[in-house]
């Protein structure tokens, strides 16, 4: 397994990591469990989650998985969407039991997809303050936060970090072959990222199966395109065995791709990915789940 650089952390993270939403989409628990120990054992050390994946069970089937030994095989990473002190910190409490650990690598805070979020989370009594005092306490190591809006909002999230003088360890963004066509992550928050030593999370290699539907390119295309950009790691939903070892003959047989396959792949998307009909996440409110639950951002309650 390829392992690279997660920004100026000094840690070395998988080039593919395990993302946390799909791992718990398996009815049965003990396949969740099954493949998060099998993504373990071959190599996948970083794993995604988030407090509020399928009411709190992914972070519960998680923290099972990484009883027996396994915890020391991960770099684990969750997000937050409490945008207050109070609660962020009651969440990130949470977020502990479940996961049945006393330190979490990477917190994040999660969907960074509205203006008025960086104000919130930076402000007086904000959840920042939160993140801030846990990493002091030894609770986490990393701060970052993530988005799938707008490259804008990131651009407003990482100004505000400079301003208040907390540097962001990471940053979690859209990165696929469709990306660069419209409201592009890779154009203008990657290059800010790189420069300023932040590492860097690729999500949503497949544009949550859209991209797969076009016929345009193959899932290994999906997969090593993000790769060959400058990120750290390229996260991943498996919900099957399948899935994951598809994702893991990706990582294993990994080579940048050449200037020629990557203008090819570009010319290809180029006039499905103009609009962002396939990047629904960009376009729409069908994955904002702190905008149909917003209730999650002040409160613990899923």
């Amino acid at each position: 397994m390829p392992t690279r650089p997660l920004g100026r952390t000094g840690v070395n993270v998988s080039l593919v990591g395990l993302g946390g939403y799909h791992m718990a989409v398996p009815k049965d628990e003990q396949e969740s469990i099954r493949l998060v120990r099998f993504a373990l054992d071959h190599g996948i050390n970083f794993l995604d989650n988030c407090w509020d994946y399928h009411d709190g069970k992914s972070e519960e089937r998680m923290g099972k998985a990484l009883q027996e030994g396994y915890r020391q095989k991960a770099f684990l990473m969750t997000k937050l969407d409490g945008r207050t002190r109070a609660s962020a910190e009651a969440q990130l409490e949470q977020s502990l039991r479940r996961l049945r650990t006393d330190v979490i690598d990477l917190v994040q805070m999660h969907e960074i997809i509205r203006m008025s979020d960086p104000e919130q989370i930076y402000g007086p009594g904000g959840a920042m303050e939160a993140l801030v005092a846990a990493k002091k306490a030894g609770k986490i190591r990393f701060i970052g936060f993530t988005g799938h809006k707008d490259p804008d909002i990131h651009l407003a999230m990482l100004q505000m970090a400079e301003r208040q003088g907390i540097p962001l360890d990471t940053v979690q963004m859209p990165l696929n072959v469709m990306d660069p066509h419209y409201r592009s992550f890779e154009k203008k928050v990657l290059p800010v990222l790189t420069e300023r030593g932040i590492g860097v999370l690729g999500m949503k290699p497949f544009a949550s199966g859209e991209i797969m539907k076009t016929g345009a390119v193959t899932a290994t295309d999906c997969l090593h395109y993000p790769m060959s950009l400058p990120t750290s790691v390229v996260i991943t939903g498996c919900d099957t065995m399948g899935v994951l070892k598809q994702a893991l003959k990706a990582a294993y047989t990994f080579q940048p791709l050449s200037s020629e396959r990557v203008s090819a792949i570009l010319a290809r998307t180029a006039e499905l990915g103009a609009t962002g009909k396939h990047e629904q996440f960009k376009t729409s409110e069908r994955f904002d789940g702190t905008t149909k639950n917003p209730h999650w951002l002040t409160t613990a309650e899923v």
